[in-house]
């Protein structure tokens, strides 16, 4: 079994999606293994993104992050991390398939 870790950051919990992308999830045959609600700080954001400190995007990725509380969520299955990534669809919501969570 493989486990992954998908962060359903303030936007989803403002609007009130948490219950329903987890179902997905739950649907493609994930088990929900970990669940905490979190108020990241400038750190810990700082820290999860490090990768990509120095990019034009950076700061607002943080205020973003920071803004409100996150869902995470540690799920475990079968390839979770595949099929996790096909269910969410690419960063760039724009280059995302219909269907996909962030199409």
């Amino acid at each position: 079994m493989e486990r992954t870790l998908i962060l359903l950051k303030p936007d989803c919990v403002q609007r009130r999606l948490a219950g329903a992308v987890l179902q997905r999830f739950e649907q493609k045959g994930l088990r929900l293994t970990a669940l905490k609600l979190v108020q990241a700080g400038r750190t810990l954001a700082e820290q999860h993104y490090a990768v990509h400190k120095g990019k034009p995007f950076y700061e607002s990725l943080l205020k973003f992050l920071t803004a409100g509380p996150t869902v995470a969520l540690v799920l475990e299955g079968r390839e979770a991390v595949a099929v996790a990534r096909s269910l969410i669809g690419p960063t760039d919501g724009a280059k995302a398939a219909p269907g996909t969570i962030r199409g």
